[in-house]
């Protein structure tokens, strides 16, 4: 990127929270680099919010070569969203195939899109903001890939923090709780869409995408010698990961 207008790079940003972030950081006065694996909805959000599509599944080398070529040695803020949660098996009867998923994707892929852009996060005195969950805060019954899943991101981005002290790129982390979005119960639970209803069942104000787009757009705005280190956002009904309050 050649002028002075700040790059941001959204993971996940096909859906739910990371195409929220990706309007919210358009309206802050970012040209967004919308990654995800859905051309078509990447396409439509990226004429929407004068920003760039660029179809990137997280897991692949190659896309993720390809992302990093697309910023040209220069970005202001990463924000880590892709990932999901597959299954709420108890661990005696768990599909190990749900567990490698959640890895290859909320850990590995995480990773693989950090190492790649480093250096042009460096170039810019940038930001890295890694969107975990509660679920890193303490486990809940089946729960536990999921759990396993987020709390080695949480511990990726405590290490990175620490490797990285005193280079000029800040490394964040926002935990949501129990956010109403179009996709992520319904993936969770295979398409049943039943199931994915009574997550929310009762509660009269889940938090909504919007609501963590604003929060991560507010941590990765502050002046650069802040660091928001780690911030739990749940809706006020959601008082920790198993005790929620429904009408």
């Amino acid at each position: 990127m050649t002028d002075n207008v700040k790059t941001a790079v959204v993971t996940g940003a096909s859906s739910g929270i990371g195409q929220a972030t990706a309007r919210q950081l358009a309206k802050d006065g970012f040209r967004v680099i919308c990654a995800a694996r859905r051309l078509d909805r990447l396409t439509e959000l990226a004429e929407e919010i004068n920003g760039i599509a660029l179809v990137c599944d997280v897991t692949s080398d190659d896309d993720v070569a390809r992302l990093a070529d697309a910023v040209d040695g220069h970005l202001d803020v990463l924000v880590n969203d892709a990932g999901g949660a597959f299954g709420q098996d108890h661990v005696e009867d768990t599909d190990l195939d749900k567990w490698r998923a959640m890895y290859e994707i909320n850990v590995l892929g995480t990773v693989r899109v950090t190492k790649a852009l480093i250096p042009a996060l460096e170039a810019a005195q940038g930001t890295i903001m890694f969107v975990t969950s509660t679920a890193a805060e303490y486990p809940y019954v089946g729960g536990a890939g999921y759990c396993g899943a987020k709390s080695a991101e949480r511990n990726i981005a405590g290490a990175l923090r620490l490797e990285l002290g005193g280079r000029p790129i800040r490394v964040l982390e926002i935990c949501p709780g129990m956010v109403k979005t179009d996709e992520f119960s319904t993936v969770r639970f295979g398409g049943d869409q039943q199931a994915a209803d009574a997550v929310y069942e009762g509660v009269a104000e889940p938090l909504v995408a919007e609501d963590i787009a604003d929060c991560i757009s507010w941590a990765v705005t502050r002046p650069t010698h802040v660091n928001i280190d780690r911030m739990i956002v749940r809706p006020r009904a959601q008082v920790s990961n198993d005790k929620v309050y429904r009408g």
